[in-house]
């Protein structure tokens, strides 16, 4: 057949992630839904990354309030609908030209009634929609997974730190050895001075770094 087989669709579901509360699921305080590939997709499924910021952003809900923030690389953007859902003004963004993820971001924002921002940002790439974003919270979950995207990320960040005066990047990884380099890239830059919380989950050490 000409231009070959249609891609096959993919296979989803909707996990539901609870914050707050007690243990039962009826007595949380907020919940949220996401749709996910049930093959661990970079771009749409949940990794541990996101669980965990999403769960700082909850813990640290009162500093998100009344905020601008934008999220790197949101993929399933967890994070982000919590921020949103706690009451920030939210822009959720991911590689400009993969419209699979960016579609799927609009309908996990449907599904949970947020009114966030969605919109299509490649690191390092200095398109118009970048020049438009002045957040005073910017959040990226394990954005940190391949060191061949480390300069456009860090590019991307700088930039957004230097436009938007009094500005932090939030961010999470896996305990790849990122410290040093997220450090020293950094103060290279001129910019925050990183700091770095510890979180273990799954006997895996994971940190929230705030920059």
């Amino acid at each position: 057949m000409e231009g070959g087989a249609p891609a096959p669709a993919r296979m989803t579901t909707v996990s539901r992630h609870y914050f707050g509360g007690g243990a039962s699921e009826r007595d949380h305080d907020l919940r949220v839904d996401i749709i996910e590939n049930i093959e661990e997709d970079y771009g749409m499924f949940v990794w541990p990354c996101s669980v965990i910021l999403a769960e700082y952003v909850w813990q640290q809900r009162a500093r998100f309030s009344g905020r601008k923030v934008v999220e790197l690389g949101a993929g399933t953007s967890l994070p982000g609908l919590v921020a949103a859902k706690v009451g920030a003004d939210v822009t959720l963004t991911d590689i400009a030209h993969n419209t699979e993820v960016l579609n799927n971001i609009r309908r996990i924002c449907a599904l949970n009634n947020a009114s966030c921002a969605v919109s299509g940002l490649t690191w390092g790439d200095w398109d118009e929609p970048i020049f438009d974003l002045h957040p005073h919270i910017i959040l990226g979950a394990d954005v940190l997974y391949d060191s061949a995207n480390f300069d456009n990320l860090f590019a991307t960040v700088t930039f957004l730190l230097e436009n938007s005066p009094g500005s932090v990047f939030i961010t999470t990884y896996h305990n790849r050895r990122y410290q040093v380099i997220i450090s020293y890239q950094f103060h290279l830059d001129g910019v925050h001075q990183a700091t770095f919380l510890i979180n273990q989950l799954d006997s895996s050490i994971y940190a929230v770094v705030i920059i």
